[in-house]
C-alpha cells in the first residue's frame, strides 16, 4: 500500500517559507531588527555675542576668562554620557528597551537590535555628576521627567543637559537609520561685581525664579516650588577693579506673560548679600524683567557701594535695598 497523498496547495507552501515574526501582533512582536542610530549635539546658544557684548572692556578680560572655563561643561557640544530609552507608543507608553552608553563626543552611531514595532525613542546625555538633578518615572514615556531637588537652597547645575525625542517606525527587511539631534535644556546666568573702594567683607550670590522639572516627553518645565540657587564665586584673577563674578547653572524661567497689563514682569532675580565691616548684612534684590531662555547665557553688571548696597548697569532691572538684613526676615535663605 502506498501512502496517500492530498494535495496541498502552492499558497500554504509560501505561509510556511515566510519569517515567522509576520504573524505576530505589532504590539507583542519579538523578532529583532538591526538598525543604527546617529547622535548628534545641537547647541544654539547666545554665549559668544553674551560674552562680547557684556564683557568687552580691557578690565574684563580676567573676568571672561574665567566665565568661558567654569561655562566649559556647559554650553557644550560634547556629550560624556547618553541614556537611550525606546517606549510603546500604545497603552501605557512603558519602556522596552533601555541603553546607556559613555559617548564622548560631539556626536557618535550606535547599532541597535530591537523588536520590529513602532516606538517613541528618548534621548539624554550627560546627567552623570549632575548631583541636583534625578531622572525620575522614565519607565513610562508620558511620565519621563527631570527633577531638581527640593531644598530650600540648592547648589547650581554643572554641565549642559540636553535631550531628544523621535518617533520611529522599526520595519522587518528594510535598511534604517535614524539621525538624533540633542538639544540644550538648562541655563546660565553671571553677576559680575565692581567692588571697588566698597570695602565689603564678603559677598553671596542667591538666584531664584526658574523651573524646578523638565517633561521630557512633552519638553515642557514645570514651577513646582521656588528654590534658591547658591551661585558660585569664580575664581577671578589679578583683577583691576576688585571684580568678582558669581555665576549659576539652572533650568530656564518662566516665558514671557500673557497679561498686557503687566508692562514689566519679573521673571527671575538675583538676591545679593553683602557682609560689612560694622557686622551688619545688606541684601539687595536685582528683579530681572526679561525671561532667561534655554541654552541662553544672562551676563549682569553692578556696582558694589560702601553701604553694601548694589546699581545694576542695566537700567530695566529693578532694585530692592534693605540695609541691616537680618535672616529670616522676609524669606529662608541658607547663606
Amino acid at each position: 500500500m502506498f501512502p496517500i497523498i492530498r494535495h496541498i496547495p502552492l499558497w500554504a507552501f509560501l505561509l510556511l517559507a515566510l519569517p515567522a515574526c509576520r504573524f505576530i501582533d505589532e504590539d507583542v512582536a519579538s523578532c529583532e531588527k538591526e538598525f543604527d542610530l546617529e547622535y548628534e549635539m545641537r547647541l544654539v546658544t547666545n554665549m559668544t555675542t553674551e560674552l562680547e557684548t557684556k564683557l568687552n572692556m580691557e578690565t574684563d578680560v580676567s573676568v571672561a576668562t574665567s566665565l568661558i572655563a567654569y561655562l566649559g561643561n556647559v554650553f557644550t557640544e560634547r556629550a560624556h554620557d547618553v541614556d537611550l530609552s525606546f517606549y510603546d507608543v500604545f497603552g501605557d507608553s512603558l519602556r522596552l528597551h533601555h541603553e546607556r552608553h559613555i559617548m564622548d563626543a560631539t556626536q557618535s552611531s550606535y547599532t541597535l537590535n530591537i523588536p520590529v514595532r513602532r516606538y517613541m525613542h528618548v534621548g539624554l546625555a550627560n546627567l552623570e555628576g549632575n548631583r541636583t538633578l534625578v531622572l525620575e518615572n522614565d519607565e513610562r514615556c508620558h511620565r519621563s521627567r527631570l527633577q531638581q531637588q527640593v531644598a530650600d537652597t540648592l547648589e547650581t547645575q554643572h554641565k549642559g543637559v540636553f535631550t531628544a525625542r523621535l518617533p520611529m517606525d522599526i520595519k522587518e527587511g528594510v535598511d534604517q537609520e535614524f539621525n538624533v539631534s540633542l538639544y540644550m535644556v538648562n541655563s546660565a546666568t553671571a553677576l559680575v561685581l565692581d567692588t571697588l573702594d566698597s570695602h565689603v567683607k564678603d559677598i553671596r550670590v542667591f538666584a531664584t525664579g526658574f523651573a524646578t522639572a523638565f517633561d521630557v516627553a512633552d519638553s515642557l518645565y514645570r514651577f513646582q516650588y521656588s528654590p534658591i540657587i547658591r551661585a558660585d564665586q569664580l575664581d577671578v584673577k589679578e583683577d583691576p577693579r576688585g571684580q568678582l563674578c558669581f555665576a549659576t547653572v539652572n533650568f530656564p524661567s518662566r516665558g514671557p506673560e500673557t497679561k498686557a497689563e503687566e508692562e514689566l514682569p519679573v521673571y527671575w532675580e538675583y538676591r545679593v548679600y553683602s557682609y560689612l565691616r560694622d557686622g551688619t548684612i545688606t541684601e539687595t534684590k536685582l528683579a530681572i524683567t526679561h525671561p532667561l531662555e534655554p541654552a541662553q547665557l544672562d551676563i549682569l553688571k553692578a556696582k558694589v557701594y560702601a553701604n553694601g548696597a548694589l546699581e545694576p548697569g542695566d537700567v530695566t532691572v529693578g532694585v530692592s535695598v534693605s540695609l541691616d538684613w537680618k535672616p529670616g526676615m522676609e524669606h529662608e535663605v541658607i547663606i
